[in-house]
């Protein structure tokens, strides 16, 4: 048995279609950010899908709220002890071949679907990716996203390496060891059980990652690049992403041109996803289905 672990917060008629394609193969459980509001046929679509979902955190981007909601979905789905492999996706993503295909190919593998790289190692719209982890950054109560938040992070990063914080030093943890990454991937049970018992017996690490840029693509790389598990990680994680500029989305919302670029690679899931903008491209993937 596996789980499709999904992070929603908008589009949910899109999110419940999404449920309906992959209730026949996988268990579903969907974290919907707390400001959505479901609709009662929502509801009741998720119902007779026999879909778990909750609404616990006001999910901001960049914020440790994201890494609190994936931890509830995880802790919620380990508790079924019959689930023996789990697939993180956002509310955007799809998949790119048959749930049926996908579902086969992960019964006969025991290998974690995990991009990473040392932060250390990589610049970010043009900052050193571990001064997210570095330096101290609230943004579960700051909108980054706003122009007030740009002008608050630049601040934020002038005064620290002023002042040369470095908390990850106050933990204990050295840079080097700290890994990132894309947040989407697809873990075996032991992978997964082994970093949430890491995570909650080493406290250290929620108080570096709950006051870090970002986390929700670092938190589980660093515990598992980390781990004995290191030599059973694929980078290749099988996601079509498109890191680019197109109809005001980066990544860009995916359209019927990409099908031929996805029809020439080995893809599970695509990102992102939504209609009516993506309704060609899953008419060609239905019927190359």
């Amino acid at each position: 048995m596996q789980a499709v672990l999904i992070l929603a917060h908008k589009n949910i008629d899109q999110v419940v279609e999404l449920c309906e394609r992959l209730k026949p193969y996988f268990e579903i459980y969907i974290h919907f950010d707390k400001k959505v509001e479901l609709t009662s046929r929502q509801r009741t679509e998720l119902g007779k899908n026999g879909v778990k979902y909750y609404s616990k955190y006001n999910v901001k981007w960049g914020s440790y709220s994201i890494v609190r909601a994936t931890i509830l979905l995880m802790k919620k789905a380990l508790m079924n002890k019959k689930i023996n492999y789990f697939h993180l996706l956002s509310g955007q993503d799809w998949p790119m071949q048959s749930p049926e295909k996908i579902y086969s190919f992960f019964q006969n593998t025991d290998k974690i679907y995990m991009n990473y790289w040392r932060a250390v190692d990589v610049k970010k719209t043009g900052e050193p990716e571990i001064w997210w982890v570095k330096y101290y950054f609230n943004y579960d109560n700051i909108n980054r996203r706003t122009f007030f938040g740009k002008i608050y992070h630049r601040l934020l990063l002038m005064v620290q390496t002023v002042l040369r914080i470095n908390k990850l030093k106050k933990y204990g943890w050295k840079a080097e060891n700290i890994y990132a990454g894309q947040e989407w991937v697809d873990v075996p049970r032991d992978a997964l059980e082994y970093a949430i018992n890491y995570y909650d017996t080493h406290k250290e690490l929620e108080k570096i990652f709950r006051t870090s840029f970002c986390s929700d693509e670092i938190w589980l790389q660093t515990i598992l690049v980390n781990s004995k598990f290191k030599d059973r990680i694929d980078k290749n994680i099988h996601h079509f992403i498109e890191m680019i500029e197109k109809h005001g989305s980066r990544p860009a919302i995916l359209d019927e041109d990409d099908f031929s670029k996805i029809i020439q690679g080995d893809y599970w899931w695509g990102r992102k996803v939504e209609r009516p903008i993506s309704n060609g491209l899953i008419k060609l993937l239905d019927e190359r289905i």
